[in-house]
């Protein structure tokens, strides 16, 4: 029994020891930090000085933060509404009986195997393109002559071709965790709704739905940690200077962090706040969802 729990030892040692290193105290460095005037974040400690709320005050006011803020809440907000309803609604095709199911969900899926800067490139340059664009000959094609000339990519417009980029390459990753749970639904239920008289959407609003609350709940934590993280997007549709249609929090911390053009002053204890503010966004959205949607029990 000794030798038992040496041997647990000994193997759980390194990995605690590495989960602190790399996780734990970094962690809590950065919180610490975001209540100091930090200029570098290799700058040591001693040189801290202490600013209370100062960093959370200052990154507030600043008009790039707030439109970093409302750029990826109209991306968690619109972008979850299409990007759940269309995921869900592939699952349930693709669990109906669909001959091909296979291939279709590979080709869903695609998107999510192929590189963002590759999936940002083609988007910009093959779809959003004015001159030869995918989009705009399909508008000309069709006889729309005024939409076949419209610039996708100007300032009034990028945000949207950015969140419709975005969202193509989002779909399939969602949808998968969605198959697993229908797929995890006993047959039984249907075969016994269907013998009743149920019909297919009644089926799906009585037997489906109720019992995804869980797999919807972690596709709702994994989008709002994933949009959190929302960076490459936004530098490929604005790679020179960070505009405030495509801004997102991620990009505006690396600014302030490290510098941007023809910005040379570096705040480490601004950036600092700016995470814990992104932390605590994904925090309030997985305890209120967590609170609102109760898992339904399934009997086998």
């Amino acid at each position: 029994m000794k030798k038992d729990k040496k041997m647990i030892v000994a193997f759980m040692t390194p990995a605690i020891i590495s989960l602190f290193i790399m996780f734990v105290y970094p962690v809590i460095r950065t919180i610490i930090m975001s209540f100091f005037n930090v200029e570098s974040l290799t700058e040591s400690t001693s040189s801290w000085s202490f600013a209370g709320l100062e960093n959370y005050v200052k990154i507030w006011n600043a008009p790039s933060f707030r439109a970093s803020m409302y750029n990826i809440l109209r991306i968690w907000l619109v972008g979850g509404i299409i990007v759940l309803s269309l995921s869900l609604l592939f699952a349930v095709i693709l669990t109906s009986g669909i001959r091909g199911k296979s291939f279709f969900r590979a080709a869903i899926y695609l998107p999510n195997v192929v590189s963002a800067v590759a999936l940002a490139t083609m988007w910009i340059q093959y779809v959003f393109n004015k001159r030869h664009g995918l989009l705009n000959s399909f508008f000309a094609t069709l006889g729309f002559d005024s939409l076949a000339k419209t610039d996708w990519l100007s300032s009034d417009l990028k945000f949207w071709a950015m969140l419709a980029a975005f969202i193509f390459g989002a779909v399939g990753y969602y949808m998968l965790i969605f198959l697993s749970g229908i797929e995890n639904i006993p047959q039984d239920y249907y075969e016994a709704a269907t013998i009743d008289g149920a019909s297919k959407l009644r089926q799906f609003t009585h037997i489906t739905l109720p019992l995804l609350k869980g797999v919807m709940k972690t596709n709702l934590t994994f989008w709002s940690i994933h949009i959190i993280t929302f960076f490459v997007w936004s530098k490929m549709f604005s790679p020179v200077d960070s505009e405030s249609s495509t801004i997102a929090p991620v990009v505006y911390m690396m600014n302030i962090v490290f510098g941007s053009k023809g910005v040379t002053t570096r705040d480490a204890g601004a950036g600092a706040a700016v995470g814990v503010t992104l932390a605590l966004f994904v925090l309030v959205i997985f305890f209120v969802f967590n609170k609102l949607i109760k898992e339904e029990d399934v009997e086998y």
